[in-house]
């Protein structure tokens, strides 16, 4: 039986940031599962319309990709989201993975980085693999994408887990809750100095680049200066670290073995 693994993200139109964070999971992934065949898709519109007009590279949709996948003949596809949080886009692979699983002997679906209370616990660990080690009056601030999904939850879940555990870092979201005037009040309050800003995304893209780094007026580096908390920028996606791609790799594992046991 022919077998697939289909890669799924939100995407990139930066190809650097695409090959040190995308590619590297992808690359992990299948070395996981040596008998796959490796494909692509992303969940982003805007995104892969970017690249066909700009560069003339064609990226299907997870749907797109299996009906691909079920005319080539795979009947067994493993998928592997890389989004951060049980949001939309990932409600969307979910839905669209049930109206085609007729097509397919075995279709297996491996959960987002923040799925289950353990995932947080390793998030963390993993996260201190990439941080600068912060001085007594310096924290590292971590920037999620936020969402209108109820999953947005997930950030505060985190930041609260942070705090609770005396972990050296806080997160806020761009667009939901915690929000960054929540965290530059509280860390004014904790007489926080400087603070560390990195990426809580799969990429350091746009979101990274102008919202949290530039020197815009809204931006999170500008809004910490003018509290009087110096703001380094770093412009890593989680994709760069090991232990993060080594979370995907434990979840595609899982859905695989869970599959097995429920075939058996």
């Amino acid at each position: 039986m022919k077998k697939a693994l289909l890669v799924v993200s939100f995407g990139t139109s930066y190809h650097d940031t695409c090959e040190k964070n995308i590619v590297a999971c992808e690359r992990d992934l299948a070395a996981s599962c040596p008998d796959r065949d490796l494909f692509r898709a992303f969940t982003s519109g805007m995104i892969i319309r970017k690249l066909k007009q700009r560069d003339g590279i064609e990226i299907d949709t997870p749907l797109q990709a299996l009906k691909k996948l079920a005319e080539q003949g795979y009947q067994d596809v493993a998928i592997q989201s890389l989004h951060i949080i049980n949001g939309d886009e990932y409600e969307k692979i979910v839905r669209e993975v049930q109206t085609l699983r007729p097509l397919f002997t075995r279709l297996t679906l491996g959960v987002p980085l923040l799925s289950s209370h353990d995932d947080y616990a390793q998030l963390m660990q993993a996260l201190q693999q990439q941080m600068p080690v912060p001085a007594d009056n310096e924290k590292v601030v971590f920037m999620g994408h936020g969402a209108s999904h109820h999953a947005f939850a997930a950030y505060a879940c985190l930041d609260h887990m942070m705090m609770a555990q005396g972990f050296p870092a806080r997160v806020g979201a761009v667009e939901s809750y915690p929000e960054v005037d929540i965290l530059i009040e509280s860390l004014s309050k904790e007489g926080v100095k400087a603070v560390h800003l990195m990426p809580l995304m799969l990429v350091a893209g746009d979101h990274a680049i102008n919202d949290m780094a530039s020197d815009e007026d809204d931006s999170w580096k500008t809004l910490f200066t003018a509290a009087g908390i110096t703001a380094t920028p770093w412009l890593s996606g989680l994709g760069e670290n090991p232990a993060v791609r080594a979370m995907f790799v434990a979840h595609l594992q899982q859905a695989l073995s869970v599959s097995m046991e429920e075939a058996a």
